[in-house]
């Protein structure tokens, strides 16, 4: 498709230019007037495939449908940027937009990082278990070695 139409598209799925709307897909970091770093939050349901195959469900007892838990599925710094807390500020700040925007709950499907072990190029898109602990999060299940559902209810 064109690129036109898909601005046109992105403009209308994100609201953009109103701040104040409950509608996003996601808040931009800036820094000096600079974006630096994009999170993805909105509520859970609004992910099609999230509720039904992505989410581990293993141990939860939860309507997979409720739209009052949202999710916090990409995080993204730009390079120059990285290492300087802007992960850290944009998931504090999906926090205080979903409760805001009247969230039960926020999730996060974190990737479990060791020291010295390097992850694939993309997996941390989805943040890091200790991101998410740092904005208030807990972990509540282990679906793998390697992911942690994190979550904060209000």
């Amino acid at each position: 498709m064109p690129d036109e139409e898909r601005a046109h598209r992105l403009h209308a799925q994100t609201d953009c230019g109103h701040p104040e709307s409950g509608t996003t897909s996601g808040l931009v970091a800036y820094r000096g007037g600079e974006p630096v770093g994009w999170c993805a939050v909105e509520p859970r349901t609004a992910y099609r495939k999230l509720p039904a195959t992505r989410v581990p469900w293993a141990g939860r007892d939860e309507d997979r449908t409720d739209d009052g838990v949202w999710a916090v599925t990409c995080l993204i710094t730009r390079t120059a940027h990285r290492r300087s807390g802007v992960t850290y500020a944009l998931t504090r700040a999906a926090v205080d937009f979903a409760r805001q925007r009247g969230a039960r709950a926020l999730e996060g499907y974190a990737m479990i990082t060791r020291p010295g072990v390097q992850i694939a190029w993309g997996e941390l898109h989805v943040g890091s278990r200790s991101v998410f602990a740092a904005a208030g999060f807990n972990e509540v299940s282990r679906p793998t070695k390697r992911r942690a559902v994190m979550r904060i209810d209000f």
